[in-house]
């Protein structure tokens, strides 16, 4: 078997698009923990981690931008279905899970299961052994909720 370093596997758009959702959850928890970020600095960081990689690099704007520019309504609604678990005591891992996946749920393609699955493992890798099945638990609900809708 030829070793040629030209024919090095590239990563799927899908493994790419787990990497953008990685990238953006850690800038939305960078600003959760300090509001006063600059905005430079996040096109920067997207940049650096996201380099060559036009399409993901959009795809990632879109859903940070799409956070940020939704915050409000998203945390009334993630609000609505954590029942005894306000935005204030949730911790800042599940917060920021539940904000990026609900804006995707509800502003981008993105399959729904596909999205709920992204967000458990973002929960199993970032937050406490209880964040998975917290996360899960309230993503579920809007998801139940869109299929009664389309129903």
């Amino acid at each position: 078997m030829k070793n040629d370093s030209n024919n090095k596997k590239q990563p799927g758009q899908f493994a790419n698009r787990s990497l953008a959702r990685m990238v953006v959850f850690q800038l939305l928890f960078l600003e959760d923990m300090n509001p006063d970020n600059p905005e430079e600095w996040t096109s920067e960081y997207l940049s650096e981690k996201l380099p060559d990689h036009d399409e993901i690099l959009k795809f990632a704007r879109q859903l940070k931008t799409g956070v940020q520019e939704n915050l409000a309504e998203l945390d009334e609604k993630i609000g609505q279905k954590s029942k005894n678990w306000s935005l204030a005591r949730m911790s800042v891992t599940d917060r920021n899970i539940l904000r990026m996946a609900l804006y995707e749920m509800t502003h981008m393609k993105t399959p729904k299961p596909v999205v709920i699955n992204e967000a458990i493992e973002l929960a199993k890798k970032f937050g406490s052994a209880e964040s998975s099945g917290f996360v899960n638990g309230i993503l579920d609900q809007f998801w139940e909720e869109g299929a009664r809708d389309e129903g």
